[in-house]
């Protein structure tokens, strides 16, 4: 039960009468309130006070709000917080605060394409062709890692688990450290994923190459991981200080660049490594030593923090699997670009993986923090419904999760035409844009993003009645899913474009 000194201020702040010391009209000095009040009549005060302080916090916007609440709650760190109440934002405003961080991780991915289609021309990429397998798992660390560390945080700001320094240093540090430790270990098994995956079908094994594989994964996904953990803290800090949901802009924006660093840096770094092969056939293992001896580093500093530890040591069966589902994508992407008729694909892997996985880990990331505010993982909650939801539900309801789905549904054919236009006015891909090319690529991402939100509003409630945090749990299958289903929709159509003769479009020239 809270103290009297607790009461006073919650209630002065909230404009409600104090009910600890009342003025007597009469003798004008401070009595208490039972010498005119029942303890009936006090108790109804004390309680239609303790609503209206409610009721002004649940009419308060979260995020609109959320940056004025940190200097009060900084007062009261002995108060039992009282639980946070839904999200209350419009369609306009989902689609406002989305709709430039969306743009601005699309036209990362369109980098990162334009950057694909001319390294598949280099040497290493030409003699070491294992490198395709390796990128959609690379450049899906954004979605194990990365992303998750955006919503993971996002939640955690929401909640108002960051409002204190000391509270944001320990959180920050344990994140980067946990970071970087999935970062090592998840860019390792992705090179033996990739070595595996491109020996099974070849009957090929070369030792040299494997070493390059796993030197080029681990340093890249390291790099990668540091640079792009940095980034996700300055927005998550920038969007509560500027009123704006973390959700809405944190997980696009890890992806703006992560695509675009995490290629460039496993271009740069293998072709670096490929020179020094031969001459200096020590410089690749060397290489891997040097990340891995780092390890146990990074696993001391994440231990201190409880909350990191826990998801250091129950987090690895989502990441993994994420690797190899994002590996088998690698493979037909392999398979596809390695035949000069489809080299154009390589342009639009990236974009079409990217935009879905984007849209998918906000939805995803969204919906996890509307489910934190009504109570704690495996708790019985009518938010979190245990039966699989209907098409209808996910998409046509009022609901602020099924609104969001249609903002983000909506977003796909304009986002994807700024995107084709971008790749074609930069001569990127190979391939001329005709009007049947367009209908089969825009039927493809529709219905990979169609795929994906259905299947994150049933993956994150199913995740959250079985204890498990979707924060930490559901981006990683969602993203591996959407470069496995993008890739393959991709190469069908590309597939079907060469089988009906669209020359026109110029496919593999």
């Amino acid at each position: 039960m809270s103290s009297k000194p607790e009461k006073k201020e919650t209630h002065q702040a909230n404009g409600a009468v104090p009910v600890d010391h009342l003025t007597s009209p009469d003798q004008g000095q401070l009595v208490e309130p039972s010498d005119f009040l029942g303890p009936a009549a006090v108790e109804a005060v004390v309680l239609e006070s303790r609503a209206n302080a409610k009721g002004v916090r649940e009419d308060d916007a979260l995020l609109e709000n959320g940056s004025q609440s940190n200097e009060s709650d900084d007062t009261s760190t002995h108060q039992s917080p009282e639980p946070a109440s839904p999200l209350k934002e419009t369609s306009f405003s989902i689609g406002l605060q989305v709709l430039f961080p969306f743009l601005l991780a699309g036209f990362g991915t369109v980098a990162a394409g334009m950057v694909l289609d001319i390294v598949q021309h280099w040497d290493v990429f030409k003699n070491v062709t294992n490198l395709f397998i390796l990128v959609p798992a690379l450049l899906g660390l954004k979605g194990n890692l990365e992303m998750t560390l955006a919503s993971r945080l996002s939640t955690a700001a929401n909640i108002g688990q960051m409002d204190t320094p000391k509270e944001f240093w320990k959180m920050i540090t344990g994140n980067m450290a946990l970071l970087l430790v999935q970062a090592t270990v998840v860019g390792f098994l992705a090179s033996i994923a990739a070595v595996v995956f491109g020996w099974i079908p070849d009957g090929h094994f070369s030792l040299y190459h494997a070493v390059l594989l796993c030197a080029s994964s681990v340093a890249t996904a390291f790099v990668a991981s540091l640079f792009l953990g940095m980034i996700m803290i300055g927005v998550i800090i920038g969007s509560r200080k500027m009123g704006i949901n973390p959700d809405n802009v944190a997980t696009p924006i890890a992806a703006s660049l992560g695509d675009l660093v995490t290629l460039a840096l496993l271009s740069g770094i293998s072709c670096g490594l490929y020179k020094d092969l031969e001459s200096k056939f020590y410089v690749n293992p060397l290489v891997c030593a040097l990340f891995l001896a780092l390890l146990p580093i990074w696993v001391f500093v994440a231990k201190k923090d409880s909350a990191t530890w826990e998801v250091l040591c129950s987090s690895w069966e989502p990441v993994v699997i994420a690797m190899a589902i994002s590996s088998v994508g690698g493979l037909i992407l392999d398979r596809t670009v390695s035949d000069p008729n489809f080299a154009g694909m390589a342009v639009f892997t990236p974009v079409i993986n990217g935009v879905g996985g984007n849209l998918v880990a906000v939805q995803a990331s969204r919906i996890s923090t509307y489910l934190h505010m009504s109570g704690m993982p495996g708790e019985s909650s009518k938010t979190a419904p245990w039966r699989c939801p209907s098409p209808c539900s996910t998409f046509c309801s009022s609901d602020v999760n099924s609104r969001s789905a249609r903002v983000l549904f909506l977003l796909v054919v304009p986002g994807h035409l700024v995107f084709l236009y971008t790749i074609s006015s930069m001569q990127g891909g190979h391939t001329t844009l005709t009007l049947i090319f367009v209908v089969f690529y825009m039927t493809a991402a529709l219905l990979q993003v169609l795929i994906l939100l259905y299947i994150a509003d049933w993956m994150v409630h199913w995740m959250w009645n079985r204890d498990l945090d979707p924060d930490n749990f559901s981006i990683p299958y969602l993203t591996a899913l959407g470069d496995l289903i993008g890739t393959g929709l991709l190469a069908v159509s590309f597939h079907i474009l060469w089988l009906i003769g669209d020359r026109d479009s110029d496919v593999g020239d």
